[in-house]
C-alpha cells in the first residue's frame, strides 16, 4: 500500500470513473486501474463495483476511501509543518464560500488576491455548509467562508466581519410608506425566503420569529423559495411583500433599488462571517495571509468587533 494508490481511489471516488480518475492524475487509465487493483488484491477485499455505471465504491470500499482521505490528509501536514516553521506562504489554499456571500465577496476577494501578487494559488469553491464542514473534515477544502458561529466540533473560527440585514420592501406593499420596518407586525405571508438548505434562511426566521407566526388557516397565498437572494429581491419588485438581505449585498444595489431598502425599527441585527478550518490545519502563516487577504476585501466599518453582541444565530 502506497500513498499513490489512496490517491488514485480516492480519485476514483471523486469522478465515479476511471478514464476521468486517470486524466486528473496524469496517468493513463490501465495505470490507474492496476495500481487500485493491486490494492485490492493485497487487502483481499473489492474498493470499487466495477459492474455499477458509474462506478461505485462497495460496503467496505467506503471506510476505505474515509480513512484514505485522512491519511493523505495526515501525509500532507509533515510537509506543511515545516514551510509554516520556515515562514514560506506559497502553495494551494482550497477555499469554500457559501451562496450567499459568494455573489459579492469572490469579485473582490479575486481581485485582492491577484493585486496582492502573492504566492498562492486561490481555489474557491461555492457550497453549501453542510457540504463545506464536510470537505473541510475530510481535507478536500483548507478553509470555509460562511456564516457563524458555529461551534462545530474539530472546526475553529475566525471572524471576519459582520453585516447588518435589511429589510427589502415591494413598493406594493403596505409598510413601504414606512422609514423603518416594525419586525413584531411581520407575517410570514408577507416575506419571500430564501431555501431552507441556506443557513441565512434560519437566521431570517430567528430575526422575525416567523415560525411562531406561520398559519395553516390561509391557504390561498402562492409561496416561492429561491437560492438567490437576487431573484428574491426581483419577485419582491413585482409583487408585494418584503425580503431580508445582508449589508453587503445591499451595497451593491443600483440607486434605483436602494430607495427599496428599511432598517429595522428599535432593533439591530447582524450576522457574523467567519473563516472556518480545521482544527488540525497546520500552516498558520499561509491561514494568517489569507485572513489578510479576505478582510482587504470587506470595509473596515464592519470588522468591528462590537458588533457581535447583535449576531443572529443560526
Amino acid at each position: 500500500m502506497n500513498i499513490q494508490q489512496l490517491e488514485y481511489v480516492i480519485a476514483v471516488d471523486n469522478f465515479r470513473h476511471f478514464a476521468r480518475a486517470a486524466e486528473v492524475c496524469f496517468v493513463t487509465q490501465p495505470t490507474l486501474s492496476m495500481m487500485i487493483q493491486k490494492l485490492e488484491e493485497e487487502l483481499d477485499v473489492k474498493i470499487f463495483d466495477r459492474t455499477k455505471h458509474p462506478v461505485e465504491p462497495t460496503a467496505i470500499g467506503k471506510q476505505i476511501i474515509e480513512q484514505a482521505h485522512i491519511s493523505l490528509k495526515h501525509f500532507k501536514q509533515i510537509k506543511e509543518i515545516v514551510e509554516n516553521e520556515q515562514n514560506i506562504v506559497k502553495g494551494s489554499f482550497k477555499l469554500g464560500i457559501i451562496p450567499t456571500i459568494a455573489s459579492y465577496l469572490v469579485p473582490i476577494l479575486l481581485q485582492k488576491h491577484h493585486a496582492d501578487n502573492n504566492e498562492i494559488e486561490l481555489t474557491l469553491k461555492e457550497t453549501t455548509t453542510h457540504n463545506m464542514i464536510n470537505d473541510i473534515l475530510k481535507g478536500t477544502l483548507n478553509g470555509g467562508i460562511l456564516a457563524g458561529p458555529l461551534h462545530y466540533p474539530g472546526l475553529s473560527e475566525y471572524p471576519l466581519y459582520y453585516e447588518k440585514f435589511y429589510a427589502y420592501v415591494s413598493p406594493q406593499d403596505e409598510s413601504y410608506r414606512e422609514k423603518e420596518i416594525d419586525l413584531d407586525k411581520i407575517d410570514i405571508t408577507d416575506v419571500w425566503l430564501l431555501e431552507n438548505e441556506h443557513c441565512l434562511r434560519g437566521q431570517i426566521e430567528r430575526l422575525c420569529q416567523l415560525k411562531k407566526k406561520s398559519t395553516t388557516a390561509d391557504t390561498s397565498f402562492v409561496r416561492y423559495e429561491s437560492g438567490s437572494i437576487d431573484t428574491l429581491i426581483n419577485v419582491v419588485d413585482y409583487n408585494p411583500g418584503i425580503t431580508i438581505i445582508p449589508e453587503m449585498h445591499a451595497m451593491g444595489l443600483s440607486e434605483e433599488k436602494q430607495e427599496n431598502l428599511r432598517p429595522f425599527k428599535n432593533r439591530s441585527a447582524v450576522r457574523e462571517v467567519s473563516l472556518v478550518v480545521s482544527n488540525e490545519y497546520v500552516r498558520k502563516t499561509m491561514l494568517n495571509k489569507i485572513l489578510d487577504i479576505i478582510k482587504d476585501s470587506v470595509p473596515k466599518s464592519m470588522q468591528n468587533p462590537e458588533l457581535k453582541a447583535y449576531v443572529v444565530d443560526l
